[in-house]
């Protein structure tokens, strides 16, 4: 629970005193000397055992003030609790309780000793001293006990803020009097080793924590505001909170702290600063009486447009319901510790009158806030109100200190009440019977030391009446259970607390947050959960890019890169497709790439193969013409065998385009590129052969000359298959070393994944390529020393002209084929295999054809000499 109060200020004079009385009591005879006076007002009972209570029944304290010259005045705080005054009869109520069980304490009395700690450590400490003196009011010089070591009150129930639960802590702790708080949840008080004597039935704000940055990951308010006051419960509380919310990749887009005696104007200034933001949750951290002004101030301005979250301290605050808060609190949720109902509390809470007795002061105080009058227990003239007549009723009011269905810290400290009773039972039990510790010894209620109670308190473990079991873990606290808290307004326009959902420390990650949505309704009176957000979550197919110098929850939503894509909003990172996947258009799925390669399918598939079997065709037809005139002069001038191995070539190297087309496969991929070589070299072979005996002919000026017999048929053929050998050996070791294979190329296009061979050693291409072109070379060069022979009928020029489209389209081919992307790459091969065949096929063959066919009458010896007349 949060404190309006700084973490420990200036401890009083008295403490320090406090701290030296044991070196006192040596030299004084072991006697102890108070050396001032607590005077301050007291609830007590009598009885074998006093239990000693602190409670916050006002919650504004005047600020002391130190001059070191003199002892600083008591003065009174303002502000009556209802809340505090029902804590503290639920600590009598308890008490009266156990003193009629029989079975539990036989035959001892518990007393109790409460008072005011006015919510503030001065005063905390002042009670504290008051307590463990013996003495609230009374007046006594020596105390004839012995320094703390026999203290008044064996343990004392307190306190319900953090910050004077800390100043209490270190006092009480050297003495090991036990102090166990009901409502003080600071993390900082776990640390035993610094509060050795602390206990309480209240979790640890760590657990709160925990719970708040679930609730608001949960409901993705990733932009959120905090408000809380200069104490430890709310400093503690807010770091923490701050420090996971940004684990979780949570912003906060402002803190404010309300200090101590805030001025209006400061409030203005904290409102004025909560309107300009842009966040739309607000978390709290602090006690009603401190957050009153603020929102107050919030709805004087009529700003309900926030959503907020309380912290456990003021989620069931009955300060805070008035009706002109509602418009800008209902719908608030938070973290309340479980409730339940005391059977007995409510009509014990009723049973309470005042009184004129000075020991009644409390009760009194309690009858004048409610009814507006005094009880003449003391002469105040001064007064204005005037005398309670009596008649006054509890039932005819309405206050949180008659709202008991259920309790929550009420229940805090009936549970602390018991636990004491039950540690008290242990101690004094004598015999086998006692579940005690080696040095245990027989006890008496009038003889045991507050370390002794401490360490029995600290093995409690037993089930109360309500069925719930009570026990301290190694940190002196109990099981973190909580209720998701909803303000609602009933029929009536009043606000409720309705429950709806629970948070479990214990339980396992993932389980220990429940909430019911639907029975939530929200600020403003909206079932749809606020959204509150610096950015709006990027939608899918973007991710978030922080915008430098602002918070990660401030970004701008930019596309997701080529090839990647996000199907969720709100992604920080784009996902990479799975290879061969590509995102959509939207970039928000990924989907199969489309594959492409030169297809049988496809137009241009279609025209290249049609192109491919029409130049088999023509060159079939070729072939049937020869050898239908075989016997004519034009057939047998140009050498029959070779020419039919020539067509016969023509006719491979069109078929060889065959293999390119289609889906590449492994053999395709090794066949292709052997097939064009090898039927190529064989052509340029065949070209080569029939310029070298052209040549020869025309060159031979004598009939049976050597050089004819030197290069024969015989040696033809020899120097063909020499030709198509070399072909064979260097594409057989291509393909047996490093051979294409199909490869799936997806750097063209995105969504477009290229079927092509790729070459491990493109080397081989050229060196195949390179071949084809040397003999291409020597046949162009042979072919054009034998250009101007003196015939009407010259191959030579023939071949000559062949060879110059050959060179032509396989010299445009290699920046082609270079620069083609995807299946174009294939088509542009295909392209100049038949591009340069059909050179080949016409040029050699097309002139012979049409004198063969069209002009018979030079298809004659002397035709094919140039000697027939004109």
């Amino acid at each position: 629970m949060a404190n309006k109060i700084p973490v420990i200020e200036l401890v009083p004079l008295g403490l320090l005193l406090l701290l030296c009385l044991p070196v006192v009591c040596t030299l004084l005879d072991n006697n102890c000397w108070r050396l001032s006076d607590f005077n301050s007002p007291v609830l007590e009972q009598e009885g074998d055992i006093i239990i000693g209570g602190l409670f916050p029944l006002h919650y504004i304290a005047p600020e002391p003030e130190f001059t070191y010259s003199e002892q600083p005045q008591n003065q009174e705080c303002s502000g009556f609790d209802f809340r505090a005054f029902r804590w503290i009869q639920t600590m009598v109520f308890a008490i009266e309780e156990i003193n009629n069980i029989s079975s539990l304490l036989p035959g001892v009395t518990l007393g109790y000793r409460i008072l005011d700690s006015c919510d503030y450590v001065h005063t905390s400490l002042r009670s504290t001293l008051a307590l463990v003196n013996g003495t609230s009011g009374q007046t006594q010089a020596v105390l004839s006990a012995k320094c703390l070591s026999m203290a008044p009150v064996s343990a004392v129930i307190g306190l319900a803020s953090s910050s004077p639960t800390r100043a209490v802590a270190h006092t009480l702790g050297p003495f090991g009097i036990p102090l166990i708080s009901y409502f003080a949840t600071c993390t900082c008080l776990t640390d035993k080793t610094e509060y050795p004597s602390f206990l309480r039935t209240v979790p640890s704000d760590v657990f709160q924590v925990q719970g708040l940055v679930q609730m608001v990951s949960y409901f993705g308010w990733h932009w959120v505001g905090t408000v809380g006051t200069d104490d430890d419960y709310s400093n503690y509380g807010i770091q923490a909170f701050t420090e996971q919310l940004r684990q979780l990749g949570g912003c906060i887009d402002f803190h404010h702290t309300i200090p101590k005696a805030a001025s209006q104007a400061h409030i203005h200034a904290i409102v004025n600063s909560l309107e300009a933001s842009s966040a739309r949750v607000i978390i709290a951290f602090a006690t009603e009486g401190q957050l009153l002004e603020l929102l107050t101030e919030v709805a004087h301005r009529n700003l309900t447009r926030w959503q907020w979250v309380a912290s456990e301290a003021w989620v069931t605050a009955k300060l805070l319901t008035v009706p002109e808060l509602h418009p800008v609190l209902a719908g608030t949720v938070g973290f309340a510790f479980r409730g339940t109902t005391i059977p007995g509390l409510a009509e014990f809470l009723l049973r309470v009158r005042p009184s004129p007795r000075a020991e009644s002061v409390f009760t009194n105080m309690f009858w004048e806030e409610l009814f507006g009058c005094r009880i003449d227990y003391k002469d105040d003239g001064d007064s204005e109100l005037p005398l309670c007549t009596g008649s006054e009723d509890l039932m005819d009011t309405e206050t949180s200190y008659t709202d008991v269905t259920p309790v929550r810290i009420s229940y805090n400290i009936y549970k602390a009440v018991y636990a004491i009773a039950h540690a008290l039972h242990q101690l004094l039990q004598c015999g086998s019977e006692g579940r005690g510790f080696d040095d245990k010894v027989c006890n008496t209620a009038s003889k045991f030391s507050p370390w002794q109670l401490l360490r029995y308190l600290k093995e409690v473990n037993f089930t109360n009446q309500l069925n719930d079991k009570v026990y301290f873990d190694k940190n002196g606290e109990p099981v973190p259970l909580y209720d998701i808290i909803n303000w609602q307004t009933n029929g009536g326009g009043a606000i409720r607390f309705q429950i709806v959902g629970t948070f479990d420390g214990s339980a396992p990650k993932g389980e220990q947050l429940k909430i019911d949505e639907k029975s939530t309704l929200w600020a403003g009176g909206h079932v749809k959960v606020p959204v509150s957000l610096c950015t709006p979550p990027c939608p899918p197919g973007t991710r978030q890019a922080t915008r430098p110098g602002q918070p990660i929850c401030c970004f701008d939503c930019l596309p997701c890169a080529e090839g990647e894509f996000s199907n969720i909003s709100g992604a920080t990172e784009c996902i990479k497709c799975p290879q061969y996947y590509w995102p959509n258009k939207e970039r928000v799925a990924c989907l199969a790439g489309i594959e492409e390669f030169l297809s049988y399918h496809e137009i241009m598939g279609i025209i290249l193969i049609f192109m491919s079997l029409l130049g088999v065709a023509v060159a079939t037809v070729i072939t049937v013409i020869f050898f239908l005139f075989r016997s004519t002069p034009i057939v047998k001038a140009n050498n029959s065998e070779i020419s039919f191995l020539l067509l016969l070539s023509l006719k491979l190297c069109f078929l060889c385009s065959l293999v390119f087309v289609g889906r590449p496969s492994p053999w395709t991929c090794r066949a292709r590129q052997a097939a064009f070589g090898i039927s190529f070299v064989l052509c340029i072979s065949c070209i080569l052969v029939k310029t070298i005996v052209v040549l020869l002919a025309f060159r031979s000026t004598m009939p049976g000359s050597s050089s004819q017999k030197l290069f024969g048929p015989p040696q033809q053929r020899a120097f063909i298959c020499f030709c198509t050998t070399g072909q064979v050996i260097l594409c057989a070791c291509w393909l047996a070393l490093a051979p294409p294979y199909p490869y799936k190329n997806t750097s063209y296009q995105g969504g477009r994944i290229v079927l092509e061979c790729r070459d491990v050693w493109p080397l081989g291409f050229y060196l195949v390529l390179g071949y084809i072109g040397l003999l291409s070379c020597m046949c162009f060069a042979l072919a054009f020393l034998g250009r101007k022979l003196p015939d009407t009928f010259n191959e030579a020029k023939l071949i000559t002209f062949s060879m110059l489209i050959f060179f032509a389209v396989w010299m445009s081919f290699i920046p082609a084929y270079n620069s083609s992307p995807g299946k174009y790459t294939v088509a542009v091969e295909i392209f100049a295999i038949l591009t340069s065949t059909f050179g080949l096929l016409f040029c050699i063959f097309g002139p012979k054809c049409y004198v063969i066919l069209l002009r018979p009458d030079l298809n004659t010896k002397k035709g094919m000499t140039g000697k027939t007349s004109k």
